[in-house]
């Protein structure tokens, strides 16, 4: 246990040996059940199939090969987002291989009757931010997407899966999936997070102390009275990192947050169908006798404004702190965080506030959505100054619903007139499969959720992930800063 129980009060049981019982996992698990393969492997039906232009036209060329159609399009959706440029999005493309990966969506959706949320339509944008919003995702589902985020599902209730292309075939092929069953281990994250600190310094903090690897061949199940008094934002924020510790997926239990958000929704049930949904969402909730295979508990008082500083998403350490030896590290690690101190141009002992940065980004699935926005606009206003002459600033909305909703609220005003460029909708530089790419040795401040080696576009350039707040922060004073002496400034004002 990483705090006591006494800290956190009646702690979860834990099971003897591997099998969970009475889970959000197991319950969607078993209700999705097809059969049990011969190899042990559990087929799953899945309920949400979302594709976008990237993992998906082999998918559909595999298809054409074996002769095969999508038996149920109407559970698969599809959207544009990893190569589709944030300033001009007039077609053609100016990168090729970017306008071929849009013809191709197009025509694979014409040809299998697959919906495709494209620019233009109201509801294209990035793929794990399109369809929480139209209410697709909804809590009991199993869900999967050709991209490893697609664990931000999770935070409706639902199990959901990043797959590679040929799963992705698979899916389109049957609506099934091939897994093995999954432990779950239950983050337990309780008490209040102080201000300044925001859902995506929980993640990082849980990073930071159960590693990259820790979660390999678990469910994630986060719970506890953080996390309970968590937005749906914000916990879609919780589960999108969970596939960065290794686990498989990540969720949340449905509860009245979670209806409340989704009634009135495009996709989502009406009417009657409403009530008898809500009361089935409830059932698949975790039993309050459920056990997990494993509990860590955190305590939210514990959490700083988290940076990393490395090259790996558990590479986080407090504003505050310094970066860390070699030796606080397991030994076999230490071939990579010396690479990491070379590579990153850091040292032992050294303090990360005050590293200098090139580039601010806000935006992607992690971070790419209306409260982001709120937040970092209401730093950036209590700051008051411009985005330093050294950093290229910019916003990209998650989406195109994230965009109307911004500028409605006037954000977008709030950024140009502080120096940040406003965007369209799109993946951006989470990746740089796009023209938002670092260039050279630059560093960037990022809302994204990787900061691996060559992540955002340039072989040698270096990412340090944070909050929204905290690169708003860092685009106006050039390096990085603790967001809570701005805000307790604002405050005392």
């Amino acid at each position: 246990m990483l705090v006591s129980a006494a800290r956190v009060g009646t702690l979860p049981r834990l099971t003897r040996g591997h099998m969970s019982k009475g889970t959000l996992f197991d319950k969607v698990w078993d209700t999705h059940t097809v059969r049990t393969l011969p190899s042990g492997q559990t087929q799953l039906f899945i309920g949400l199939h979302l594709i976008h232009e990237v993992t998906s036209p082999q998918a559909f060329a595999m298809l054409r090969e074996r002769k095969l159609s999508v038996p149920f399009p109407e559970r698969t959706v599809a959207t544009v987002d990893h190569i589709v440029p944030t300033e001009s999005q007039a077609r053609p493309y100016a990168d090729g291989l970017a306008e071929e990966m849009m013809l191709a969506i197009e025509r694979n959706c014409r040809e299998f009757g697959v919906r495709l949320f494209e620019p233009g339509s109201g509801k294209q944008g990035v793929v794990h931010i399109i369809a929480p919003e139209q209410g697709l995702t909804q809590p009991g589902m199993t869900v999967a997407c050709g991209d490893s985020h697609t664990a931000t599902h999770g935070a409706f209730g639902a199990i959901a899966f990043g797959i590679g292309t040929s799963q992705v075939r698979d899916v389109l092929a049957t609506q099934t999936l091939s897994m093995s069953r999954l432990k779950v281990r239950r983050i337990q994250v309780d008490g209040q997070l102080k201000p300044g600190v925001y859902a995506k310094d929980v993640i990082l903090h849980v990073l930071r102390k159960l590693t990259a690897k820790g979660g390999v061949g678990f469910a994630y199940e986060f719970a506890g009275s953080c996390i309970d008094a968590m937005s749906m934002e914000e916990r879609m924020t919780i589960c999108n990192m969970a596939i960065e510790g290794g686990a498989r997926c990540g969720y949340v239990n449905p509860d009245d947050t979670t209806f409340a958000y989704l009634k009135g929704r495009e996709y989502a049930p009406k009417a009657a169908a409403w009530e008898q949904a809500v009361a089935w969402w409830r059932s698949m909730a975790s039993d309050a006798d459920a056990t997990f295979d494993d509990v860590k508990c955190f305590a939210a008082g514990d959490i700083e404004p988290t940076v990393t500083w490395g090259i790996s998403p558990d590479h986080g350490i407090g504003v505050q702190e310094s970066i860390p030896a070699k030796d606080t590290f397991a030994s076999d690690e230490w071939q990579t965080i010396e690479e990491a101190y070379q590579y990153m141009d850091l040292r032992p002992g050294q303090a990360i506030a005050g590293v200098a940065i090139d580039v601010a980004f806000i935006g992607s699935c992690t971070n790419g959505r209306i409260s982001d926005l709120r937040e970092a606009a209401k730093v950036i206003t209590a700051h008051g100054g411009q985005v330093s002459k050294r950093v290229k600033a910019f916003i990209v909305p998650g989406s195109e619903a994230v965009k109307v909703a911004a500028e409605a609220e006037g954000l977008d005003k709030i950024f140009t007139a502080h120096g940040f460029e406003w965007r369209n909708a799109g993946c951006s530089m989470c990746l740089a499969m796009n023209p938002d790419k670092l260039q050279g040795r630059q560093v960037s401040a990022s809302s994204s959720n990787r900061n691996f080696k060559g992540r955002q576009g340039s072989p040698s350039g270096r990412t340090l992930l944070m909050s929204p707040a905290m690169v708003a922060l860092a685009a106006l004073e050039g390096k990085v800063c603790d967001v809570r002496e701005v805000l307790a400034k604002k405050a005392k004002a």
